[in-house]
């Protein structure tokens, strides 16, 4: 939570971090503070970089287009060969290694903020998926999945036979 200053008659006096009923109340910074708190990042405060968000997850967008499923993922500075693309029953699972890179002992970094290390992400998929059809492509640092749907499971459009079809015939 932030730090909050109070104002008395002798000038600025320390921040106070317990809650004071003189203070006035602002819901909106209330929320904006409950809605950035992580309980569970409080809880391993010397947690190892891994903990600490320096893992490598990749992010996925999936779709449904009328004859397949889509799934796409950002993997930079991934090679083909350090990833696992796998189709068990109705379970799709992607995973892979990230290599960091090596720090030499007379370089000086100001940040390093880019996650690696291995992941695993997987998907529960919907009936129907072809496992026979799926293709993969990997171009520019992006994965592409593509998992037809089984033509019989596909919608089909029925036409009706009524009176006014019969008029026409």
């Amino acid at each position: 939570m932030a730090n909050i200053v109070r104002k008395g008659s002798g000038g600025t006096m320390a921040p106070s971090t317990s809650w004071d009923p003189l203070l006035r109340w602002e819901p909106l910074r209330v929320m904006r503070d409950l809605l950035h708190w992580d309980p569970f990042g409080e809880m391993t405060p010397f947690a190892g970089e891994a903990e600490r968000g320096m893992t490598f997850v990749p992010s996925f967008d999936v779709k449904e287009t009328k004859d397949s499923y889509v799934f796409k993922a950002d993997l930079p500075g991934i090679k083909e060969e350090d990833i696992d693309i796998s189709l068990a029953g109705n379970r799709l699972t992607v995973s892979g290694e990230r290599q960091a890179e090596n720090k030499e002992a007379n370089e000086t970094y100001y940040a390093y903020e880019c996650g690696y290390g291995r992941f695993s992400r997987s998907f529960t998929l919907p009936e129907g998926v072809d496992s026979e059809h799926v293709a993969a492509e990997m171009k520019d640092g992006v994965l592409t999945l593509t998992l037809p749907k089984k033509a019989e499971l596909q919608p089909k459009k029925i036409s009706l036979k009524g009176e006014k079809n019969k008029a026409k015939a």
